[in-house]
């Protein structure tokens, strides 16, 4: 059997149990702005998000890797399907699932749009970045655009005529954006000029949509050094045109010198931004990674981009953060995506691949899911897959209460929870996806190594996403400094005393179904390990604040162990809450006993075998700081 035949099928049972039993979407339901929304329409809504993704755009993943976009004359044109299913993803409505209804979205919570977003990502990685950098950009325009600006620019990247990119990289400033030298310079109608070269541009030049709205970070010319005198800069493609509606005559009537054309920008011109160059990447070959190039006077609209300034000068780091955060949820999210489908055609590979006999004696060769390192494997998988989906949809679901709880206290707090949850979602769901990914190809032995299968597309597609949108590390020195220490480890207590909290309901459901019930071993065995993962995570939040201004050093040498450790304990909490409910279901007969089983068994399983790694990474993260710094520069 070929995996890569294996078609992806979402997985709608376990995304409906976690946003009803786990994220709370009966009770956002409740809240005013969702008014008319409830569980049967989420999963109508999902059930038509699986229906296209597995039927019209997981089929093209395999395509895009091997039919790569071609770049000719400063156009690039996308891999044959692929606009068109870009066309059936925006008509659908799937663009707009969560963002507001007067500008043509759906308006939904945001807790729901992340299933979506997963079966998009898991049906097609490559496909599925144009939509979300379009995303990030309805996120910023919300934030910092104004209501003209707003009512411009987003219903066109909600109905998909236009899409969104994120400009920030340029060759000498990488994660250092002090360091960005892009030019904007003011006209007198308003708008910028914008020069100069940005790289890594996520579907930066295409032929999905009629335009693209570039967000660039640039200088003013008079702005001060480093971050504090960056701005940000809407910059479309195409300027002008009948309709176009761009921004070419906000201000006066026309556009300025060479690019004034037609009274009020009327002609469509070609804006001076350009790819120079596509990048030829391990992974996520369907995806055009581009050089743009800005104010090379190659346009039709004169020297310099025309652009025009989001929100107020200098403060475009800030608003640019708008973006990345989304970006970096959402990035969080496609590691579960590209997991998911690793783990089924991983499944489907093992039940049919003949090899070896049993440990235990068999007469014959038996499939390889009898054998138990690949039941080891296998699990593995499918615990960090539910425990990053439940991670994910509850910090989702927080973002939700934060734009929409009724009292401003609560807003605070949930936008405080989600802060703090979003780099535990991007760092360790990704850096999951790696070993999700690897385990997938090991299951296939020799096999997987082949193309053919599709499990190395897999492989490479994934290893991107612990790098784009901040690194692990970058990710991990977010929540030590600005999530943990700034303020005095209030949110991460709190996150523990949830811990506790449920520990005290495990502890509390044995004692209600006795110590001799067929699931009572496996709750208890959740319980002793969250305990003790609740314990590590406490020591290593201590040890954080404790030396944080007094020895940075030592602290940071051991973020991404703390990261790690924060995804353990709270992914398994989250997972100790599924066992939690799936026990109480199933001893009720309200739902799939199969179903409810295997969710107390994969519990026990995270429990066993990954969140009994918490005190071994508290350890390394409280006295490994001298083995990381030891050795002296020369000695590498």
């Amino acid at each position: 059997m070929s995996s890569s035949s294996v078609t992806y099928r979402a997985p709608i049972a376990d995304m409906l149990f976690v946003l009803r039993q786990l994220a709370g979407i009966d009770e956002l339901a409740a809240l005013p702005a969702y008014e008319g929304f409830d569980i049967d329409t989420a999963a109508a809504v999902l059930d038509e998000c699986a229906k296209f993704n597995e039927g019209v755009v997981a089929p093209l993943n395999r395509t895009g890797d091997l039919e790569p976009p071609v770049l000719a004359d400063g156009k690039v044109t996308s891999t044959p399907g692929f606009a068109d299913a870009f066309r059936g993803f925006v008509d659908g409505g799937w663009q707009g699932v969560q963002h507001p209804e007067r500008f043509g979205g759906q308006g939904l919570p945001g807790v729901l749009a992340a299933p979506c977003r997963e079966m998009l990502n898991a049906a097609n990685l490559s496909l599925a970045l144009c939509p979300l950098l379009t995303d990030s950009a309805i996120e910023a325009l919300l934030v910092a655009g104004s209501p003209e600006q707003q009512e411009r620019y987003i219903p066109k990247l909600i109905s998909g005529e236009w899409t969104g990119t994120m400009n920030l990289t340029e060759p000498q400033a990488g994660s250092d954006l002090a360091l960005v030298r892009a030019k904007a310079v003011p006209q007198p109608d308003g708008s910028y000029r914008i020069s100069g070269q940005k790289i890594f541009i996520t579907w930066g030049e295409h032929d999905l949509a009629e335009n693209i709205l570039h967000f660039v970070l640039a200088r003013t010319p008079d702005a001060p050094e480093g971050v504090k005198g960056i701005s940000l800069f809407a910059v479309p493609k195409y300027v002008g045109g009948e309709g176009a509606d761009d921004g070419a005559g906000e201000m006066s009537g026309e556009v300025s010198g060479e690019a004034s054309g037609e009274a009020g920008g009327s002609a469509r011109r070609r804006n001076d931004v350009w790819c120079a160059s596509l990048e030829h990447k391990l992974g996520i070959a369907a995806s055009p990674t581009c050089v743009l190039l800005y104010g090379e006077d190659k346009g039709e609209v004169g020297a310099g981009a025309i652009g025009w300034r989001i929100g107020e000068e200098n403060r475009g780091l800030e608003y640019m953060f708008v973006m990345m955060n989304a970006a970096r949820f959402a990035v969080g999210v496609q590691g579960v995506a590209v997991a998911e489908r690793a783990y089924q055609q991983a499944v489907a590979y093992a039940k049919e691949r003949v090899q070896s006999r049993d440990v235990a004696g068999s007469p014959a060769a038996v499939t390889i899911i009898h054998h138990p390192d690949v039941r080891r494997m296998l699990m593995t998988m499918r615990a960090l897959i539910e425990a990053g989906r439940a991670l994910a949809c509850v910090a989702a679901a927080h973002a939700d209460w934060a734009e929409h709880a009724a009292d401003d206290g609560e807003r605070r707090q949930h936008r405080r929870l989600h802060e703090f949850l979003v780099p535990i979602v991007k760092g360790w769901l990704t850096e999951n996806a790696n070993e999700v990914t690897s385990l997938a190809m090991q299951v296939h032995g020799g096999m997987g190594y082949m193309e053919e299968t599709g499990v190395a597309q897999l492989y490479r597609d994934a290893r991107i996403l612990a790098i784009y949108e901040g690194t692990t590390a970058i990710q991990a020195n977010d929540l030590v400094g600005r999530k943990t220490a700034r303020d005095g480890g209030a949110i991460a207590r709190q996150f523990l005393q949830l811990i506790g909290g449920v520990e005290q309901a495990l502890a509390e459901r044995i004692e209600a179904i006795g110590a001799g019930a067929a699931t009572a071993s496996d709750l208890a065995a959740i319980a002793g390990h969250l305990g003790a993962g609740r314990q590590a995570l406490e020591q290593a939040v201590d040890y954080v604040l404790a030396n944080h201004d007094r020895d940075a050093r030592a602290v940071y040498a051991g973020s991404v162990p703390y990261l790690k450790l924060a995804g353990i304990v709270l992914g398994g909490t989250q997972m100790a809450r599924a066992a939690l409910k799936a026990e109480a279901m199933l001893r009720a007969q309200a739902g799939d006993a199969q179903f409810l089983a295997a969710k107390i068994t994969t519990a026990r399983f995270f429990a066993d075998h990954i969140l009994a790694q918490a005190p071994g990474l508290a350890a390394g993260i409280t006295t490994g700081a001298p083995g990381v710094l030891g050795l002296s520069e020369a000695a590498f």
